[in-house]
């Protein structure tokens, strides 16, 4: 045991407190996706975006948008 009180395990909590801005911005860049509607050429879409906001893909709607997420081996998440 330590004198100076209780060690306290590395977390992952601790390594994301420590992302400086830059990296904060990149964070799930390549793992995370997300979908918002859209349109193109007058007609309701579904633009699919990379976690840091660059659009990566558009599809028919919703459904398609999720299996293409999920076909690049990305995570779908909701954004509010």
């Amino acid at each position: 045991m330590n004198k100076e009180g209780p060690t306290r395990s590395f977390t992952a909590a601790d390594a994301l407190r420590q992302l400086a801005p830059a990296e904060w911005a990149r964070f799930g860049a390549e793992e995370i996706a997300y979908i918002r509607p859209i349109l193109v050429d007058g007609n309701q879409a579904v633009a699919i975006h990379a976690a840091d906001g660059t659009q990566i893909g558009a599809a028919p709607d919703a459904n398609l948008a999720t299996a293409a997420i999920l076909q690049h081996e990305m995570v779908p998440v909701l954004v509010h």
